[in-house]
């Protein structure tokens, strides 16, 4: 939310204070209402709805407790107000502020305070409350994290409170878990949500990057640093400064790339290849990768500094077959898109197709799920799916070409050559028939005919 957007109320019997906060403030928000007597909140909660509260915490009142200002965000929670309350605390109650926060208030500040301190502080306080608006539930999608995370399970609802809680903070974030299982949507959900969200979220897939081109991709280089080097051009971290970079497949990284990681997270800054002048960088790091933390943790394999520097926070993500009933939200949710997507009416699913996902075991885990399904929505003649309709990919179970007989029928090979590229173009179809050198109609009647 915008600052100018806000209505806001200040509660405290300070009429200095009072005065001081609107004539700061009615040039920058909406509304500014003020009022002395904190026995008259109910009274303006229940007639007014404020984006956020200035609440100090002492009061010259009839409850002397000390902590008054405790007692009222306590009955400002009770009436089950969205607002935002930010406490106002003299230097001396800054224990009691901090316990307010623990409390749910959104932050404090202390008296006297900067004019430009008070309004970032309110500023952020707006941006978390309307960043956690967004973490939302819809009964025929389950719980929703963004528009992509979709899941009702206990184990899902401890991602959800993860990223919900580690989202405005900055710190460094490493997410594990197997192929397919939505890494990367977790990592842009903590972008979204993050004070950071306005500025740039660059994603860099490392374990794809030789030994000659990590450097110059992420910390850029200067003309004439080597052969190719035409022009300046900008590294990644630069590129992620002020927001999110993400680094993804970290677990493959060389130890001397690594070696040369530790050093530009450690020192946040980068020497462009070429270049003796450092540039300071800005960045919040989420890394991610399908090897384990076991794995990790094997020193011939990578370095314990590095992962100490990468791992404030490590988020765990299940594996489709653990993840119950969520299978189905997800399904459902597919089926949706590729409905609206292919111009097809909503299709059902039978009781036989329900029970096929459920006992199926998801090797690919969600990214199979999505191609499933959405394989079925283009071959459907029928406004409902049935067991038949969901053909799991065999590109999860293909043999190694040392277990492959020495012949092959050519339907075979014709068969798994369309559904690798169909794999790697992430089943566009359009994609994957022009790298096959046919239309998009000679696609499908091949999809028809190997029952795809």
């Amino acid at each position: 939310m915008q600052l100018k957007n806000a209505s806001i109320l200040v509660v405290d019997d300070d009429l200095d204070v009072l005065t001081a906060v609107r004539l700061l403030l009615k040039t920058e928000v909406k509304e500014v209402v003020t009022e002395k007597n904190p026995e008259n909140l109910r009274w303006h909660l229940n007639k007014d709805h404020f984006d956020l509260i200035l609440l100090d915490m002492n009061f010259t009142s009839s409850i002397h407790t000390g902590n008054e200002g405790l007692f009222w965000l306590n009955e400002i929670k009770k009436l089950k107000t969205d607002s935002a309350v930010i406490m106002i605390t003299a230097y001396g109650d800054i224990d009691l502020a901090v316990r307010s926060l623990k409390e749910g208030a959104a932050d404090f500040v202390v008296k006297p305070w900067h004019n430009e301190k008070l309004i970032t502080t309110i500023k952020d306080s707006l941006k978390r409350k309307e960043n956690k608006a967004t973490f939302t539930t819809d009964p025929s999608d389950g719980s929703i994290l963004g528009k992509e995370l979709i899941g009702e399970s206990d184990v899902m609802q401890q991602i959800f409170y993860k990223v919900e809680k580690i989202a405005p903070t900055d710190a460094n974030i490493l997410i594990l878990g197997e192929n397919g299982t939505g890494k990367d949507l977790v990592a842009k959900a903590i972008h979204q949500h993050s004070l950071r969200t306005d500025k740039p979220f660059v994603k860099v897939d490392v374990g794809a990057l030789t030994e000659s081109l990590f450097e110059s991709e992420l910390f850029g280089h200067k003309r004439g640093a080597f052969t190719d080097a035409r022009e300046d051009r900008m590294g990644r971290f630069e590129a992620a400064n002020g927001g999110t970079l993400f680094l993804d497949e970290i677990g493959n990284i060389s130890l001397q790339q690594q070696a040369k990681l530790l050093n530009v997270l450690q020192n946040r800054q980068v020497f462009r290849l070429g270049s003796n002048e450092s540039i300071a960088i800005d960045i919040r790091l989420i890394c991610a990768t399908n090897v384990s933390l076991t794995e990790l943790a094997n020193e011939n394999r990578f370095r314990k500094d590095l992962i100490y520097r990468i791992n404030t926070v490590e988020i765990v993500m299940p594996p489709l077959r653990k993840r119950g009933n969520d299978i189905i939200l997800l399904a459902k949710h597919f089926c949706r898109t590729y409905c609206n997507k292919y111009i097809k009416p909503e299709l059902q699913f039978d009781q036989k197709a329900i029970e096929k996902l459920l006992n199926y075991h998801y090797p690919g885990n969600v990214r199979e799920l999505q191609y499933t399904i959405e394989r079925a929505v283009i071959m459907a003649d029928e406004d409902v799916l049935q067991s038949k309709d969901l053909i799991f990919s065999p590109i999860e179970s293909v043999k190694s070409s040392d277990d492959e007989p020495e012949e092959m029928k050519l339907s075979t090979i014709e068969k798994n050559t369309i559904l690798k590229v169909i794999e790697k173009n992430n089943g566009n179809i359009t994609k994957a028939a022009k790298e096959l050198g046919l239309t998009r109609t000679a696609l499908y009647r091949r999809l028809s005919k190997y029952d795809i």
